[in-house]
């Protein structure tokens, strides 16, 4: 139980650490002598490029080298990169800190989720906890970063979850107990088999599903805090009252994520990711032409969906995917689809300075609806394991 439980505050802090910059990219700015916001946010795509990219090197460790110790070097490389972040002085500088930073968060995904569920009996209640806690993590992102960027100053909003990375993975370390043996060398126990078709098939709607999703990711939690102060300018102008706001949405939102994760243990994936992906098309339009509490309403609305559709991709690769490579395949998907949508960070501020929130919205309703059609190709029934001695080939 100790081990889960770190395991979902590291979760949260993967993905705390990630949106600090997007909540305090108005202060960071002013410091920085950089006149717009949306001129800054480029300098954070790398750290979105290598949170798709180094995934590929992190699973493969992981599975041939052991997850425990991979998620020490998370906790330990995310606490130092953090601070690092926080010492910069040029957004130059910001955007190589970042990316540094990027690159250790990457870990987290295809290492620790296959780490939690290697011997879960309901995946899906456990990942949809896990979701809530990242879920939450960003929400915290919000409520940290707004608090201490009116009251302290931006920078201490990287160094104190960087504190509290470090000292997580000291207490992970004294905690958890070694691996006997990688997952990846392992033989016997509960293994699945999926023909090469239904693998080829599953693979690639699971990359478009994450690489659409993810782009969606990027460009709601990069973006709603400028758009929240856009549209509800006389309340969110204030970056405490900001972050409060954006806390409320996310918290909200998270719960969606332990809601679906029950109806994964007793329904076809399938079943349940369809109506999902089709509510955010809804959620987007009405959105983008809401302001006031009204824009407020539907902000949560589509996060909801939006966060609802994340734990789809864990539980495909959980029921589609053998233990023994699993940090592999959900390595090779993040590459792909994360390195893709990173795009999407470097992307946001030129597109809003061009074009505005509102054909933004519209466009993350297109590729809500190009899910939609994506997730139709999924098998209708989920596989099933069998006991045996050997290792069967997924």
């Amino acid at each position: 139980m100790t081990t889960r439980l770190l395991l979902y505050l590291a979760h949260a802090i993967d993905h705390l650490a990630l949106l600090i910059f997007a909540t305090a990219v108005s202060a960071i700015a002013l410091d920085f002598g950089v006149a717009r916001w949306e001129d800054l946010m480029p300098y954070a795509t790398g750290a979105f490029v290598m949170f798709g990219v180094a995934s590929l090197p992190a699973g493969r460790y992981g599975d041939l080298w052991g997850r425990r110790a991979m998620m020490l070097v998370f906790y330990f490389g995310m606490g130092v990169s953090l601070l690092l972040v926080s010492l910069t002085q040029t957004p130059l500088q910001m955007g190589i800190a970042l990316t540094l930073m990027g690159a250790f968060s990457a870990i987290y995904h295809p290492v620790g989720i296959p780490m939690l569920l290697q011997n879960a009996p309901k995946a899906g209640a456990v990942i949809g906890v896990n979701g809530l806690a990242g879920n939450l993590g960003i929400a915290f992102a919000a409520l940290l970063t707004g608090y201490l960027v009116k009251h302290v100053g931006w920078r201490a909003a990287f160094i104190v979850p960087g504190i509290l990375s470090l000292v997580v993975g000291v207490f992970f370390a004294i905690k958890v107990p070694q691996e006997m043996t990688a997952p990846g060398k392992k033989t016997g126990g509960k293994k699945l088999h999926v023909d090469r078709a239904t693998a080829a098939r599953v693979f690639a709607v699971l990359t478009c599903t994450t690489t659409l999703g993810s782009l969606i990711f990027n460009f709601t939690t990069n973006g709603n805090g400028e758009l929240l102060r856009e549209r509800i300018n006389a309340i969110a102008s204030d970056p405490a009252t900001l972050g409060m706001m954006l806390a409320g949405v996310y918290a909200i939102a998270s719960l969606a994520q332990v809601i679906v994760g029950q109806l994964i243990d007793r329904f076809p994936i399938k079943r349940i990711f369809l109506p999902i992906v089709a509510a955010q098309i809804v959620a987007f339009a009405l959105a983008a032409h809401a302001d006031g509490w009204m824009f407020y309403v539907f902000a949560v609305a589509y996060m909801t969906f939006v966060f609802g559709a994340i734990p789809f991709t864990d539980a495909i690769i959980a029921r589609f995917v053998d233990d023994s490579m699993r940090s592999r395949v959900a390595g090779l998907r993040l590459a792909v689809s994360f390195g893709i949508s990173s795009v999407a960070v470097w992307a946001l501020g030129p597109f809003v300075k061009a074009s505005g929130f509102s054909t933004l919205l519209l466009v993350m309703a297109g590729i809500a609806a190009l899910t939609t059609v994506a997730v139709l190709f999924m098998p209708a029934q989920d596989p099933e394991p069998i006991n045996t001695a050997e290792p069967i080939a997924a």
